[in-house]
């Protein structure tokens, strides 16, 4: 369809390509009047690292709920559009390791809690480790990037599935997709990490000591903020996007299919995130980093969770927030309703009232069921006479005159 410029100017389309790898087919291009090369945002955490960058800013905490576009196979009963919300958090700057970063996992578990979707759980892994693992394999550096996202596949595919695109596609060898396969099934808390730290190749590859290391620092302070039960160190984990360096990490929701299933299904990713230190750097002249780690929130994925579950439980949600509907029994009362609603307006009062002339008083009653809305203010000749206005709970139908 048509797409609507959105109002923050769309970057230069270099700005964007190159910072998300493989995902980057799914960037909005699209070329001005000018002829300049332009595209719409594809996230938040892009523009944020710019924007730092841009105005040499070395620490900022922040959050942002904006739309982001994608050249996506829509999904609309999963909540997967072309033209979405994310709701971000980051935080920027210099700081001791994974402390930021487990504030960034302690929000996805407060929000992910406080909505009630049912059952989640947050996975998290290292890109330095994903790396480490494919070099003890024996993969050569120029393939870690690809291997990362068929590796990424394993939520969606078994192992036998991903292990042929490593082999028939990125033209990996099978022994090394066999080698890869030992790792990257394999997923628990803080006795996985040590387990880790004591494998014989692994703890030989500085890249995969340091990622474990940090592993276990987080976790260490992730039970200290009483929210391990939710989180698991998953080596799968990949996440497709290019400019993470560190921590990443994954929230999925879980659907218990049957009793029976030992393992609770996942029902798509509802968050994710990382670290990203590099991508500030490459929005500066000067190549100036600045460390970042952030989470972004699919916020309509989420919606359309709620909204299924509403619709399962057959109670109605009120779409407006009205809190009196401004009625008149009789004909020619319009100038009335104008008065009283605009009185009611300005003292900051929430009211509707309908737009007709003559409406019947049964059909304004109907409307607040309909809608929720609490209260009617019913002003008629006889209130109008005494100065008063009659005040109608729509549900008990109790009238007060005031």
């Amino acid at each position: 369809g048509a797409l609507v410029l959105c109002q923050p100017p769309p970057s230069p389309q270099e700005m964007l390509t190159g910072k998300y790898g493989e995902e980057a087919k799914l960037i909005y291009e699209l070329q001005d009047q000018g002829g300049e090369l332009l595209a719409l945002r594809y996230d938040l955490t892009v523009p944020f690292a710019r924007y730092l960058a841009m105005n040499k800013i070395t620490n900022m905490k922040r959050y942002h709920i904006a739309k982001v576009y994608r050249r996506d196979n829509p999904a609309m009963t999963r909540g997967r559009y072309r033209e979405f919300y994310q709701c971000d958090f980051d935080i920027a700057g210099q700081f001791d390791p994974m402390i930021p970063d487990a504030e960034c996992l302690k929000i996805v578990h407060e929000i992910l809690s406080d909505l009630q979707l049912g059952d989640f759980l947050i996975k998290v892994n290292d890109r330095r480790i994903l790396n480490g693992v494919f070099a003890v394999c024996g993969i050569p550096e120029s393939k870690f990037i690809t291997t990362c996202s068929t590796v990424d596949k394993l939520d969606k595919l078994p192992w036998e599935e991903v292990k042929n695109q490593m082999v028939g596609e990125k033209g990996l060898s099978p022994e090394a997709a066999d080698r890869i396969g030992e790792y990257v099934q394999l997923h628990g808390g803080l006795d996985l990490i040590e387990q880790l730290l004591q494998d014989p190749k692994l703890s030989q590859n500085k890249l995969a000591k340091e990622g474990l290391g940090d592993m276990k620092l987080l976790f260490e302070y992730l039970t200290l903020f009483g929210i391990t039960g939710k989180i698991s160190f998953d080596l799968s984990l990949a996440r497709g996007l290019d400019y993470y360096t560190g921590v990443i990490f994954e929230a999925v929701l879980l659907q218990q299919e049957n009793n029976h299933v030992e393992e609770p299904v996942s029902i798509g990713s509802v968050a994710g995130g990382g670290r990203y230190d590099g991508l500030v750097g490459m929005f500066d002249p000067k190549g100036r980093k600045v460390p970042c780690v952030g989470v972004s929130i699919g916020i309509e994925r989420i919606f359309s969770i709620l909204e299924q579950r509403v619709k399962a439980s057959g109670e109605k949600v009120r779409t407006t927030e009205t809190q009196v509907l401004v009625a008149t029994p009789q004909k020619h009362l319009l100038a009335a309703r104008l008065k009283l609603i605009s009185e009611l307006w300005d003292a900051g009062i929430k009211a509707e009232m309908l737009y007709k002339k003559d409406p019947k008083l049964l059909k304004q009653l109907q409307y607040c069921e309909d809608t929720g809305i609490p209260l009617a203010a019913i002003v008629g000749e006889q209130e109008l006479t005494d100065g008063v206005i009659k005040l109608r709970d729509v549900t008990t139908r109790e009238e007060v005159r005031i």
